[in-house]
């Protein structure tokens, strides 16, 4: 197999902010698999808050480049073989899989949810965030896609009730909010009745990650169900949350593709655990590859190419909630000329 990368910037519609931080522009990393006459697609964004740059990816990509030779019998396989040499940038390992899955269902000329025996008929409807900001501006943005069937709310100001409050008077679409690690146990629980008077679905990691006493504090008292985001980054991490929070959300990056996604999928399910999967604003390479997971999921976030105002590649459109899988093998994906 040939390793190309491609790095790009991704302009967003709109500045993005959670409780951490802001953003006009994503950087990414696309790993490009060849082989004969197919090729596969991955991808990784950078991340400020994991250390994770363009520059930390690429070289851990090139680190491995030795061990890419061989045929691809089986990714799972090949997940298995890099993944010890990857282990401090699983962001690199991420983008690696996801090409090495496209690639795959392209040579067996079949998408990678067909092979897995999945229906894509099964897969929930998407919600499409709105990032922090004033009030008017939330709202706003609400307006400029009204017909979404869920909306997930990015919260961590003193005015986050207030936010759900006004945004609840535009639409009856049910909410999901997210506060990025930005409360307290107290605050948590003060805001939880609230929100579920006001058609709020779940609270995503309100709590800062390590916070376990506090989660669990969550898990028995609070009237809505608490996801995991910030406290479940891999696979190891999953048997942790148990009896702290309902569900976990999986995020691609952080735990290292799709093959120890799908790992952490069954697990959670065996555990009695709802489970999502969720983005990081990728472009339709990244999205395209979650899409193929979605069959499996309770609830999922793919919205990130959505938030986009120039995509670099087609592959799975999500329409108002809805994945639209396109007539192309493997994850679906082809980069833009």
């Amino acid at each position: 197999m040939d390793l190309k990368i491609h790095t790009f910037d991704l302009p967003l519609k709109h500045e993005f902010t959670i409780s951490r931080e802001s953003r006009t522009v994503q950087e990414t990393v696309i790993v490009e698999l060849a082989d004969g006459g197919h090729s596969g697609f991955g991808e990784a964004t950078t991340n400020p808050y994991y250390n994770v740059t363009v520059s930390t990816m690429s070289s851990a990509l090139e680190r491995v480049r030795p061990l890419l030779g061989g045929d691809l019998e089986d990714p799972s396989d090949l997940w298995d073989q890099l993944a010890p040499h990857l282990e401090e940038n699983p962001f690199a390992l991420c983008a690696l899989d996801q090409a090495a899955w496209d690639l795959w269902g392209k040579k067996k000329c079949k998408p990678v949810y067909q092979l897995w025996g999945l229906d894509p008929a099964d897969a929930p409807l998407s919600n499409f965030t709105i990032g922090i900001d004033q009030v008017d501006v939330m709202v706003a943005k609400l307006l400029e896609v009204p017909d979404w069937p869920i909306y997930k709310i990015k919260l961590g100001t003193s005015a986050d009730l207030e936010i759900i409050r006004e945004l609840r008077r535009h639409t009856k679409a049910p909410f999901r909010v997210d506060a990025n690690c930005g409360w307290n146990v107290e605050e948590t629980l003060g805001n939880a009745p609230e929100l579920e008077e006001l058609g709020v679905e779940f609270i995503e990691q309100p709590l800062p990650a390590e916070d376990w006493q506090g989660n669990q504090r969550l898990f028995e008292e609070s009237p809505l169900p608490i996801i995991a985001d910030e406290s479940c980054i891999a696979e190891k991490d999953v048997s942790g949350c148990h009896g702290k929070f309902h569900g976990i959300n999986i995020k691609l990056v952080k735990c290292g593709g799709l093959t120890p996604a799908l790992r952490m999928i069954n697990q959670a399910r065996s555990l009695g655990m709802k489970t999502m999967v969720g983005c990081m604003t990728e472009s339709t390479v990244g999205i395209s590859a979650i899409a193929q997971l979605a069959p499996l999921l309770d609830y999922v976030d793919m919205d990130g190419a959505a938030l986009l105002a120039r995509d670099i590649a087609t592959g799975v459109v999500v329409d108002r909630g809805k994945c639209i899988f396109p007539a192309v093998a493997g994850n679906g994906v082809t980069l833009a000329p």
